[in-house]
């Protein structure tokens, strides 16, 4: 990727304040050396989904879309003795490989990962009763967010922390036109949250060395 101003500051960041460490970048290396995709958080997003778990108090975390663990090992290191995150993977590949990750860092006591499309898994979490949950965060398939944010408030209480990665996709999430499922299901998304009265939200756009994107954040109310 050519380099870029918001490229080299991110790397000004991760040098100086985030400093990932061993576990975290051995993460990085053995998911691409297992051929995975190379679209994990970067380290200086894992710093802050790990600072918002941690404001929140979370006990409880719910993260759709594992891929290599990445970001799981970021926001397990914010839970609290006792606490647990359970993570929803589809791929038995990727699944392996964060399992690598996870127990390497330590968290394998701590992270339940569960293989398995997550319309199938998050229905048996519900039925399970493994909610409600303090923080949720949801990078998987774009097409798919419409129905993970609804399952997400199913999954929640007054105060639940919803964090949906990647609902920029480049300016392209402004073109009603779109054919990109991708698109279409971020700007779906969009018109439920904006009619939703249990939520809180917005989206901040990012620049850095994934290019341009955004997160949208949202706060669950008394009412969900």
């Amino acid at each position: 990727m050519p380099e870029t101003p918001w490229s080299a500051v991110d790397l000004y960041i991760t040098d100086l304040i985030v400093a990932p460490d061993e576990a975290l970048r051995a993460a990085l290396v053995d998911s691409a050396a297992a051929g995975l995709p190379e679209i994990s958080v970067t380290p200086s997003q894992g710093k802050l989904l790990q600072l918002v778990a941690r404001i929140r108090g979370a006990r409880a975390i719910l993260e759709i879309g594992t891929l290599g663990g990445y970001s799981t090992i970021w926001l397990a290191r914010a839970l609290p003795a006792g606490g647990r995150l359970i993570t929803l993977e589809c791929d038995p590949k990727h699944a392996a490989v964060a399992l690598a990750n996870i127990a390497r860092a330590g968290l394998a006591g701590t992270v339940d990962l569960r293989l398995g499309p997550a319309l199938e898994t998050l229905p048996r979490l519900a039925q399970e009763g493994s909610g409600p949950f303090d923080l949720v965060f949801v990078d998987a398939d774009k097409e798919g967010i419409p129905d993970y944010f609804t399952w997400a408030l199913r999954l929640s209480r007054a105060g639940t922390v919803i964090i949906v990665d990647n609902v920029v996709r480049k300016g392209a999430v402004i073109d009603a036109a779109s054919a990109d499922p991708s698109v279409r299901g971020v700007r779906r998304f969009n018109e439920m949250l904006a009619a939703e009265p249990r939520v809180s939200a917005t989206t901040i756009q990012t620049v850095g060395s994934k290019g341009y994107d955004g997160f949208t954040f949202i706060l669950v109310g008394e009412d969900a």
